[in-house]
């Protein structure tokens, strides 16, 4: 998953909110800690699951979605103003808020596969 996250980084360079979207268990949380690791953060990297968001080495928040059950929710909790910070924004489980993520994105969509393998797709949406 190296080179992949190595050419997400070229692509989605200049792109301040990147989607990750997959099934439970397809390796959203794996792939961000690899490309943060490619970033230089240094922070310990999860899934924030309960909390909704974290803040890695003042530079990324990484959202996770899964709970969530509304936009309201969402708003509730600030998410539009961390989304307009203009710091990256990684944001795992984005269907529930698609209609407040601006554009450009950068959508990253991992698939299971054969054999333990993952099909992964990057897409930039203007």
């Amino acid at each position: 998953m190296s080179a992949v996250a190595d050419e997400i980084i070229r692509i989605g360079s200049k792109i301040p909110i990147w989607t990750f979207e997959g099934n439970l268990g397809a390796g959203k949380t794996t792939l961000i800690k690899i490309l943060a690791k490619k970033l230089g953060i240094i922070d310990p990297i999860s899934s924030p699951t309960f909390s909704y968001v974290n803040e890695y080495d003042h530079k990324i928040f990484h959202f996770d979605c899964y709970r969530l059950q509304s936009v309201e929710e969402a708003l509730d909790f600030g998410l539009e103003e961390y989304l307009d910070s203009g710091k990256m924004c990684w944001v795992e489980w984005p269907q529930i808020i698609e209609s407040i993520i601006p554009l450009p994105k950068l959508e990253i969509v991992i698939e299971h596969a054969q054999n333990f393998s993952r099909n992964i797709s990057v897409k930039t949406i203007n």
